[in-house]
């Protein structure tokens, strides 16, 4: 389950109703799905898209998106930090970033306008929408493995517009997990 930090006020949310709440107040839609589908490890991207046809398809209807698919990053990916330094700095685009966590775990910082950032820590079935225009950052855990269905509301996919704001540079991409909260079983 997705765990929200506010690192300026070293404040922490890790029940699905806090997180869900706090989000929704940034516009940033959360869901936490089951794993509905035995998807086995190493399964190709059109096995993904397959076993998760009806939540794609639902997802399009409302977002309005057009294709989608798997990305597939592990620390033997070639070119990773060329590739994660893409991500990794504060930027927006035109389009909604929406996420559904297959395997791994990664890292967004949202950067609201108004407000404090935020950090969310995303796992294995999670779902997230980052709205366009937000300004945010992505990095992997410590495992540096993400696998994940990523939907597009245009085709060519989606474009940074990096903000050249420097925030990005006052957090640390840390990953919370299971060695943080001993008494949640969830997390794992």
């Amino acid at each position: 389950m997705a765990t929200l930090r506010i690192p300026d006020e070293n404040k922490t949310l890790s029940e699905f109703a806090e997180v869900h709440a706090h989000l929704a107040t940034m516009g940033i839609d959360y869901e936490r799905w089951k794993p509905a589908h035995e998807v086995p490890a190493g399964a190709s991207a059109a096995e993904i898209l397959a076993a998760y046809a009806p939540e794609i398809d639902r997802l399009k209807a409302q977002g309005g998106y057009v294709t989608a698919d798997v990305i597939d990053v592990s620390s033997q990916t070639p070119g990773l930090d060329a590739m994660l330094n893409r991500f990794n700095s504060e930027h927006w685009h035109d389009e909604d970033e929406v996420r559904f966590i297959i395997e791994g775990r990664g890292i967004f910082h949202v950067h609201p306008r108004e407000g404090k950032v935020v950090s969310i820590t995303v796992e294995a079935g999670d779902l997230l929408r980052v709205p366009r225009g937000t300004w945010h950052w992505f990095d992997l855990c410590e495992e540096r493995r993400i696998r994940a269905i990523r939907l597009f509301q245009d085709a060519s996919g989606w474009t940074p517009h990096y903000t050249e704001s420097g925030v990005d540079r006052g957090y640390e991409p840390v990953c919370f997990g299971p060695q943080y909260f001993p008494n949640r079983a969830d997390l794992g």
